[in-house]
């Protein structure tokens, strides 16, 4: 329940300090903490960062179709938002720790080709979760069992 402390703490700062933008994204993470707390499946720590990083890949795509569309000041605003919610997300990992973690995955499953992946995907998604997306596991994954 901390992050939802740490939330309410932050968004009585930004009424103080009258920040439009950034209370629209504290309000967007605590409405979906709240809807976390009344779902079945229940509120965990694993639920709630699944939760802020779909928030922030939510605003990460609808800025990329923005700026496809030429409208830069919508996108502006989405990658603010999104900058403020990834600060909320534990510490990412960087692609050599990500290279190092799935090398020792692919060691301990005994992937040889890239028919392997599922298998190797199933368990560095599991290992990594929260702590990298999954696009750049995917990616990293191909990368080494293509070799």
């Amino acid at each position: 329940m901390a992050l939802e402390e740490k939330i309410n703490a932050d968004i009585k700062t930004a009424m103080l300090a009258r920040d439009a933008a950034k209370l629209e994204a504290l309000r967007a993470v605590k409405s979906a903490i709240i809807i976390l707390k009344t779902s079945p499946e229940g509120y965990t720590d694993d639920s709630e960062v699944k939760s802020l990083q779909k928030m922030v890949k939510q605003r990460k795509e609808t800025a990329e179709i923005y700026k496809t569309q030429n409208r830069a000041d919508l996108a502006d605003v989405e990658l603010f938002q999104a900058g403020i919610i990834e600060s909320y997300l534990p510490q990412q990992m960087s692609e050599d720790e990500i290279k190092a973690e799935v090398a020792a995955i692919i060691a301990s499953v005994g992937a040889t080709s890239p028919a392997d992946m599922g298998k190797v995907m199933g368990a560095a998604s599991k290992k990594l979760a929260g702590k990298a997306d999954g696009k750049i596991i995917s990616g990293i994954v191909k990368e080494l069992l293509s070799k």
